[in-house]
């Protein structure tokens, strides 16, 4: 009866010791092939032709996930950094455009999710630009782009580096209401909260000949399922407020199509003056109008 017992014994050992060998196995997998799929990421993304926009601005992002250049004679800003394998696509449209990645000396950020966030150390690295960020977006993007408010199972794959990215050096962090200036160039960030703690829209002048034209970044105003805090409602509504405060000749947000990127590209080929499709306040506060009916229906994204 006793050796009958310590050898159900210890095949149970045996047996649990296999399953907890195949669970560490089958751990193992996943972040391999998690950080190999992480690696190659491009969400969908293709190469997109660069353009003018209006005087020394210009669009160097992909198909839809944005970025920009701003020139100027001591030195260029890059806002957004796509994924850390499509920034190769934003340094492509700089040259394209006969500008030179490391003539850039200020990176800026919208927000830190990977898509907009994950490319800024290849841009990094290849320009020696400084990084400006706001303090909450900072933390994210120095830590790979952990998001605090988060779902635990996202954050946990994150850490293992089955999502996130190489984190960036921040060089430096602003408070609402700040500018940061590379010679001429000035942009003014503008904190609106919502998406995430830290999201960041940007207003600047861009003089086009004569007029001098009023453009604005605006940070994403939607809300992730996997991404909320108790604050959001209260945030969103007055990053809304401080959005449709802003004169808005130009706008344009993070992802190219909610502003007709490509739209907008097609008409400017073909009009009397190339800047005047871009020009579009109607557009602007159609896109804060959809933001806030979204918010008081409650949708997620």
């Amino acid at each position: 009866m006793e050796d009958g017992f310590e050898l159900m014994l210890k095949n149970f050992t045996k047996r649990r010791r296999l399953v907890v060998l195949l669970a560490a196995l089958s751990v193992v997998a996943l972040v391999l092939v998690g950080r190999r799929g992480n690696a190659t990421k491009v969400g969908g993304q293709q190469a997109a032709e660069p353009f003018r926009i209006a005087g020394n601005f210009y669009y160097v992002g992909a198909s839809d996930v944005a970025a920009f250049l701003i020139t100027g004679p001591e030195g260029h800003v890059v806002l957004d950094g796509g994924y850390p394998t499509t920034a190769r696509l934003i340094m492509a449209s700089i040259a394209k455009l006969g500008f030179d990645i490391k003539d850039v000396k200020v990176l800026l950020n919208s927000e830190p999710h990977p898509d907009h966030g994950g490319g800024l150390t290849v841009l990094q690295q290849a320009s020696g630009a400084q990084l400006w960020a706001s303090d909450a977006s900072a933390d994210s993007l120095a830590s790979g782009g952990d998001d605090p408010d988060g779902v635990l199972p996202l954050r946990v794959l994150t850490w293992i580096g089955v999502f996130g990215y190489p984190p960036p050096r921040v060089d430096h962090r602003f408070k609402d209401g700040d500018t940061i200036r590379v010679g001429p160039i000035a942009l003014t960030a503008h904190i609106t909260a919502g998406h995430t703690r830290g999201c960041t829209s940007w207003s600047f002048p861009v003089r086009d000949g004569e007029r001098v034209l009023n453009v604005v970044s605006a940070c994403d105003l939607g809300v992730l399922a996997t991404s909320q805090y108790p604050e959001q409602k209260a945030d969103r509504e007055r990053s809304i407020r401080v959005l449709r405060g802003l004169p808005a000749d130009i706008w344009v947000t993070c992802h190219a199509r909610w502003w007709g990127r490509y739209r907008k590209f097609v008409a400017s080929t073909t009009a009397k003056n190339s800047v005047d499709p871009f020009i579009d306040p109607e557009g602007y506060r159609a896109y804060l109008d959809a933001a806030e009916a979204e918010l008081r229906e409650g949708r997620t994204h």
